[in-house]
């Protein structure tokens, strides 16, 4: 079969002739032979398919060396390896874009002609944990305090230190001094502590049956409330009567609902809806969301472990939200009712209101 010219290959495998000089010094698209006079490349009609290939990994942005692992595949195992890739891309994407949101909120509230006419606010709080009819020790944490609100709720043999550790870690900023326009900073630093903190009560290995936490928090800033969340604890704000969940759980079965593989009902029955692919913990990912949210009077937050949304309807979180007006009977009410349902995990909850100053 006759061979084609470097210019042809080029032409016909959507690969410029610089690329496939590189190509071919890396190994990863060697051509069928070269003509003894000029040196030119010759390529097989029957390499254009893996040129393609590498053309197509190249758009994807797949580094050259992975290219290279891929190329070597059979098909079924390229696909995998070519999934993978694609998971970690989008886990970074998520990173970069939830990066890019706390930035522009920050920013813009930098801006004095956004803040001029602010009120001043404050927030009363509850928090109550307890540890479910189920189970015999209870491995969540939950804390309120003028500043910080959070949950954590530990998992593996080092769940209870390891949700303990994560909370105390963040009790700093209840009286550190935060400089105007460093809040990301203060909160990057903090978040790096709460790790290291978690690492050393959840054993030196790195499987994850040692010991980790979710962690969900936010720390009031005086208009503002900072979120750092990774898990599936979640955040819930209340606002002219209207519940909404602020969160993204880090589960395998919300990334399957994400993706269109599983209905929000199929994932609430799964039998692997704790499945974490996020959390503070040796071996998994720890990368948080940030975000800033600015509160309005009459607010209320509810931060609760899934010990509480798992098991009480929605719309029987936002019945009690609305209805009662203590924090304090509030926290205790959910707490009855993931009981009343059962009570087949450790739950935790804190409810913020967001009031005026009083003068």
């Amino acid at each position: 079969m006759e061979l084609l010219t470097i210019g042809t290959f080029a032409k016909e495998s959507r690969l410029s002739p610089k690329a496939l000089r590189l190509y071919d010094e890396l190994g990863l698209l060697t051509p069928r032979s070269r003509d003894p006079v000029s040196g030119y490349r010759l390529y097989a009609p029957e390499q254009l398919d893996q040129a393609r290939l590498v053309a197509w990994l190249r758009r994807l942005g797949m580094p050259l060396t992975r290219i290279q692992r891929v190329s070597t595949l059979e098909p079924a195992a390229a696909a995998q390896e070519i999934r993978a890739f694609w998971a970690e891309v989008e886990a970074d994407t998520a990173a970069r874009r939830d990066l890019a949101s706390f930035l522009i909120d920050h920013l813009s509230w930098r801006d004095p002609a956004m803040s001029a006419t602010t009120k001043p606010l404050e927030i009363r709080y509850a928090a109550l944990s307890d540890t479910g009819l189920v189970r015999k020790s209870n491995q969540d944490t939950a804390y309120a305090g003028s500043r910080l609100l959070a949950v954590a709720d530990g998992y593996g043999s080092a769940g209870a230190p390891a949700s303990v550790a994560a909370i105390e870690a963040l009790k700093r900023l209840e009286t550190d001094s935060i400089p105007a326009g460093n809040l990301l900073n203060v909160l990057e630093d903090a978040i790096e502590q709460t790790k290291q903190a978690v690492h050393g009560v959840a054993g030196s290995g790195s499987s994850l049956e040692e010991g980790g936490t979710t962690l969900t928090a936010m720390l009031w800033t005086g208009s503002q409330l900072a979120l750092v969340h990774i898990g599936d604890s979640r955040v819930y704000l209340l606002r002219d009567g209207e519940l909404f969940q602020i969160t993204q759980d880090h589960t395998m079965v919300q990334s399957m609902v994400d993706a269109g593989r599983l209905t929000p009902e199929e994932a609430a029955s799964h039998p692997q809806r704790s499945l974490l692919l996020r959390a503070l913990g040796h071996g998994a990912d720890g990368s948080p969301d940030m975000r800033l949210h600015e509160a309005q009077q009459a607010d209320r937050y509810l931060l609760c472990s899934d010990g509480l949304s798992t098991v009480v309807q929605v719309e029987e979180i936002r019945r009690v939200l609305t209805g009662i007006r203590e924090p304090e009977q509030v926290v205790r009410e959910l707490i009855a009712l993931a009981n009343g349902s059962g009570g087949p995990d450790n739950v935790s909850c804190v409810v913020a209101d967001v009031v005026e100053v009083q003068q």
